[in-house]
């Protein structure tokens, strides 16, 4: 695990990224695409442009989007996959900490990092002896959830609004960019943590709502569409730092309305989204560990 660590995977990554910019000349682009296709099972079908000789560089090609009907959005359920993945874990969060794979932990402040202000996030006045856990929830008699959602390389790569909610703020924290492959994950606790991740917060019906895109090995590119000023995987950065960027201003007193479906982000190549989210005891979720989830598919109701 420590010469895994040493590794200089942001380095790596800057490359991979400007390999993948490299524009292909027309007669390369169907073998190399094709080779790809084959190594990760992905099903052309589904994409809105299905002619290989349409993508100019394996940037595009990853970020390629989807026929519109291709992923029909459930309706009859309050939380939706933001994604296509596998679920590597789900359930409440205890004792502040979350699950990553089975029986591996990391904690839920290292992962969010410090509460922002109640002003900001609609927040509880939680009293200062409250755990990080009990201070993220805002009604009484509600749980926090999580949910982790893993990207193969052959996946679908956009990421979309799991339900109803405003965003209010924006936190990046810089990092490692190890790989995120549950084998990796079962190895190396706190992974999520080490890793770059944008973690998007804010509300929806039921309190405390929070999406996160963790990078990963080649995964320099986390983009937020509405968010212009993100820049992930720059050439310097300190170990444990982050800078906050809230949505709420003058102007904007409510942050940024996102509706369920709704296209949010992007990866470059694949990754992991988790979830962690506030809702009411009687929350379920309709998932198997392990099973593999399209965007739009159900997570869980009430």
């Amino acid at each position: 695990v420590a010469l895994y660590k040493s590794v200089p995977t942001r380095l790596l990554s800057r490359a991979w990224g400007r390999l993948n910019q490299v524009e292909l000349p027309t007669w390369l682009r169907k073998p190399v695409y094709s080779l790809y296709i084959w190594t990760f099972g992905v099903n052309m079908k589904e994409a809105a442009v299905e002619d290989l000789h349409h993508y100019r560089n394996l940037s595009e090609f990853f970020r390629r989007k989807l026929k519109p009907q291709a992923r029909p959005v459930c309706c009859a359920h309050s939380v939706i996959s933001p994604s296509d993945g596998k679920i590597l874990n789900f359930g409440q969060v205890k004792n502040c900490e979350v699950e990553q794979v089975k029986g591996v932990t990391y904690s839920l402040e290292s992962f969010l990092g410090p509460r922002i202000s109640t002003e900001e996030l609609r927040f509880s006045q939680a009293s200062p002896g409250n755990s990080f856990q009990q201070q993220l929830v805002t009604k009484e008699g509600n749980e926090l959830y999580h949910c982790v959602i893993y990207l193969a390389p052959g996946d679908y790569h956009c990421f979309h609004s799991p339900t109803d909610w405003r965003v209010s703020h924006r936190r990046h924290f810089p990092g490692s960019l190890m790989s995120v492959n549950p084998g990796v994950a079962r190895w190396i606790k706190e992974l999520f943590c080490h890793n770059e991740r944008v973690v998007l917060t804010g509300d929806w019906k039921h309190g405390f709502f929070s999406l996160t895109a963790v990078g990963a090995t080649n995964v320099g590119s986390i983009r937020i569409y509405f968010d212009q000023d993100l820049h992930t995987n720059s050439p310097s950065y300190s170990k444990g730092s982050y800078n906050d960027f809230s949505f709420i201003s003058n102007n904007n007193k409510e942050g940024i309305p996102m509706r369920k479906g709704e296209h949010l982000g992007e990866f470059n190549l694949g990754s992991t989204i988790v979830l962690i989210f506030e809702a009411p005891k009687d929350f379920k979720f309709h998932l198997k560990a392990g099973q593999k989830i399209r965007f739009g598919e159900a997570l869980g109701s009430l």
